[in-house]
């Protein structure tokens, strides 16, 4: 199970072993976690991920999971709401998605159903961004913010940020706070969801001019 927030992860723990008691539950809070742990002996049975944590570059690395571990169940459980994106979530070779705002019990049936066989898509939509509102703050950022959010959405850390950009840290940590207040966001991950939801994907990344 990987997430980057351990509230959320304990909260799914719970889930999980409500639905399955004799669950083993490994959890993960990166990809690099994801892959020692899935690798350490035989393959996990299910795997539930959400789509923004620090290296999961989504539908690559779900297609990647799905080419490795071909046996396991993929479930992605995400605060995305973009339709879309879930689609392609899906044709990369996720097994289900189901949107973090699902109800617990709700979510625990989904999970069951998929585990079982069934292909499962289940989400509510947050309404939080309207394409316009999406369209106007984007235009807003300067080239700067463009290319720390892409990074954002890729899963990179202020080191991998500043590396790429050629930046100090402390230089990355200034961007990013400003990011954030531009997106009338809290923290990181829903910066990457803003972003996922713009369309912003690890395909499309460009970096923008030096400073």
């Amino acid at each position: 199970m990987a997430d980057d927030h351990p509230i959320f992860r304990e909260g799914m723990r719970r889930i999980v072993e409500r639905c399955v008691p004799s669950a083993i539950v490994e959890e993960a809070g990166c990809l690099e976690d994801v892959l020692r742990l899935a690798r350490s002996g035989r393959a996990p049975d299910t795997l539930i991920l959400d789509l923004l944590f620090p290296g999961f570059q989504s539908v690559v690395s779900i297609g990647a999971l799905r080419q490795e571990f071909n046996r396991t169940s993929l479930i992605i459980v995400s605060m995305v709401d973009d339709e879309r994106q879930i689609n392609e979530v899906m044709a990369a070779g996720a097994d289900g998605f189901i949107g973090k705002a699902v109800p617990p019990d709700d979510m625990a049936q989904a999970l069951q159903d998929i585990r079982n066989g069934e292909f499962v898509v289940k989400y509510n939509r947050s309404g939080l961004h309207v394409q316009a509102d999406t369209d106007r703050i984007l235009a807003q950022l300067t080239p700067r913010q463009h290319d720390v959010l892409r990074l954002i959405v890729e899963g990179e850390s202020n080191k991998g940020i500043a590396r790429e950009l050629d930046l100090s840290p402390f230089t990355v940590r200034i961007h990013v706070s400003a990011l954030l207040r531009a997106l009338n966001v809290r923290t990181r991950a829903g910066a990457a969801a803003f972003g996922a939801q713009a369309g912003i994907t690890p395909a499309a990344r460009e970096t923008g001019s030096r400073p």
